[in-house]
């Protein structure tokens, strides 16, 4: 008799987490989202000085500087959009990962010390956050899975 009563509870405990799902994703995906497109618009603000921190500061490994600043903006700007929409799979999160790993790479000098330690705990959140996104999936509340949805009513009328 307990045993099926915590059966029972587990098996809510199940319904609960599942229903949980695609909500906890969105905000995952909103909240690290929002944290790349605001690095990424800040460095639209001032080109040259993000040109020059890549050039001074930023240690890129086999970019030129403002091919590192170029591909990591852009980085910056579309992963995020497509993370938000849900749009392109698991690819929006990995590549956010990647940006993400990048930044811990060539700024590693600064954030492998006792000064820079909060930055890197930053940054292995995110990268937290983007791989169990990646492994995980989205969610079910995408813009992927409603025109996956649309295109199958629009299969089944014609």
């Amino acid at each position: 008799m307990l045993l099926n009563r915590f059966s029972g509870f587990l098996d809510s405990l199940a319904k609960l987490a599942n229903y949980l799902q695609s909500p906890f994703a969105l905000v995952t995906r909103w909240y690290v989202a929002w944290v790349f497109l605001h690095s990424g618009f800040l460095k639209l603000q001032d080109w040259e000085q993000t040109v020059a921190l890549f050039e001074t500061e930023y240690k890129v490994p086999l970019l030129s500087p403002w091919w590192a600043a170029v591909s990591g903006t852009a980085g910056e700007l579309v992963f995020p959009i497509l993370l938000i929409a849900g749009l392109g799979g698991r690819i929006a999160p990995l590549g956010l990962f990647a940006v993400n790993l990048l930044a811990v790479i060539s700024y590693g000098h600064v954030f492998f010390t006792d000064e820079g330690l909060f930055g890197l705990r930053q940054h292995q959140f995110w990268g937290f956050m983007l791989a169990m996104l990646t492994i995980y999936g989205m969610g079910n509340w995408t813009l992927d899975n409603l025109l996956q949805a649309m295109t199958k009513r629009r299969s089944v009328v014609n």
